[in-house]
């Protein structure tokens, strides 16, 4: 599902609210998790899932395509873990 899908789906649901109040809703939540994560914060949605970020060292890497080794930068990158519900919901029979 694309961000254009899920404000459609919302919309679709919600019909006493605007789709462009749906859309600066969508916006706004995703723009808050994603400057908490700059922060290094960590963003949990109960049942759903937590957000959080993850630093890499740094490394030796190798050119695949010369072999040359390459020297890779620390950095940072976001991580996502499921909730329970989220586990339990998808792997029920159906």
């Amino acid at each position: 599902m694309t961000k254009s899908e899920l404000i459609l789906r919302l919309a679709e649901l919600n019909p006493h609210l605007y789709q462009r109040d749906v859309e600066r809703i969508v916006t706004t939540i995703f723009e808050e998790v994603t400057e908490a994560l700059a922060r290094g914060d960590r963003v949990e949605l109960r049942g759903f899932g937590a957000f959080s970020v993850k630093d890499r060292d740094p490394r030796v890497g190798r050119n695949p395509r010369t072999g040359e080794a390459v020297k890779v930068e620390r950095k940072r990158t976001p991580f996502f873990k499921t909730g329970k519900q989220l586990r339990e919901r998808l792997n029920t029979a159906e």
